[in-house]
């Protein structure tokens, strides 16, 4: 998650919204119901603890150094994260038929330029599949840097955002692994410049694939690691719709132990959902809560609960599947749009050495 000035222009003190939405199931029979909800079941339950361990652990290795913006250690994490996409079953949606979405970076070569990652799950209802729901993680962080007491000068970025990164893979594999996919198409997209200014985020919104031009909500993963083992953030909830649908899904899964709490202030300004709702998008950031080891080269993957994260990433996955699954689609709330002309295009270029 980046930082911001504090004198950032923007405030949001909102109050907190409740309204719920419903899976529509009216037009399936009882057996259909009871088949499908099977499905779901067996899916998100493959969201394990030592699935999501396994990707922080990989990615906030002191062999990726930090993944920084742009650089050889960001583009293997972008290939770990294609690899896994190409796993899932997903449809490659970036450049020239593959997963990656280079974007421009000055000073750097072409070939070297970072990239988005994106991965495509198209809808089963043809009326509908031209909807877009995007589940995005940033999957950089700040690299190298001075050193800390210990002498460590690499900055893992175990929380932030290997956890959120790790999140949205297995969202993505369980989602895929559905036998009936939801009605409308879902995009997984691994963004890249985050920490620079949401570099990534941004350029994925303005130059997205042609077929994934209508997008109706953005659910973004970022710090899902740490802190008190039932809490998770719903940030910007009181803005629109999906604040309800991911306190409603929270509510209908008591299994997975988490106590959503209600967050509408300037971290909402913090990270890439920041970059769809500039573009008017309905936007949702899950979050666990800061902590001292952000930006530091102590946020290591020895403090992440990964118990914790992979029930986080199976209640993205139940907000995600409601929010592709039901005939209503996301809309602002009359705070939110109050609050709509306070988001405002952010400059975000890349260049080498930012």
């Amino acid at each position: 998650m980046r930082r911001v000035p504090g004198n950032r222009p923007l405030r949001l003190a909102l109050a907190a919204a409740s309204l719920a939405a419903a899976l529509g199931a009216c037009d399936r029979t009882p057996t259909d119901a009871a088949s499908e909800a099977a499905a779901v079941s067996r899916a998100v339950h493959g969201i394990t603890q030592e699935r999501v361990a396994a990707h922080v652990a990989f990615l906030a290795s002191d062999a990726m150094r930090g993944r920084r913006t742009p650089g050889p250690d960001l583009a293997a994490a972008a290939a770990y994260i294609a690899a896994a996409f190409r796993a899932a079953g997903l449809v490659a949606g970036g450049d020239s038929g593959g997963f990656l979405q280079p974007y421009p970076c000055t000073g750097v070569v072409t070939a070297d330029w970072p990239a988005n990652v994106i991965g495509l799950l198209p809808g089963s209802d043809p009326a509908r599949r031209v909807e877009w729901v995007v589940v995005s993680a940033h999957y950089d962080h700040v690299g190298v840097g001075t050193p800390d007491a210990r002498g460590d000068s690499i900055y893992n970025g175990a929380d932030d955002n290997a956890s959120g990164t790790a999140a949205l893979l297995e969202v993505a594999r369980a989602l895929a692994a559905l036998p009936k996919r939801p009605a409308r198409s879902v995009a997984f997209v691994a963004v890249s410049g985050e920490e620079e200014g949401l570099i990534g985020s941004a350029y994925f919104v303005a130059h997205r694939p042609p077929a994934v031009a209508q997008l109706i909500a953005d659910v973004n993963l970022d710090m899902l690691g740490r802190n008190a083992p039932d809490v998770i953030y719903l940030v910007g909830d009181s803005l629109s719709t999906l604040g309800g649908v991911a306190a409603a899904q929270a509510t209908a899964h008591p299994e997975l132990g988490l106590r959503p709490r209600s967050l509408n202030d300037a971290t909402y300004l913090r990270s890439d959902q920041l970059s769809f709702a500039i573009a008017r998008v309905p936007a949702l950031f899950l979050h666990t809560g800061s902590h001292p080891d952000l930006h530091r080269p102590s946020d290591e993957t020895g403090l992440i609960d990964s118990e914790k994260l992979s029930r986080a990433a199976r209640l993205a996955f139940y907000l995600a599947y409601a929010v592709a699954s039901d005939p209503a689609r996301p809309a602002w709330t009359p705070q939110g749009e109050r609050m709509l002309p306070l988001f405002q295009p952010i400059d975000a270029t890349c260049s080498a050495g930012s």
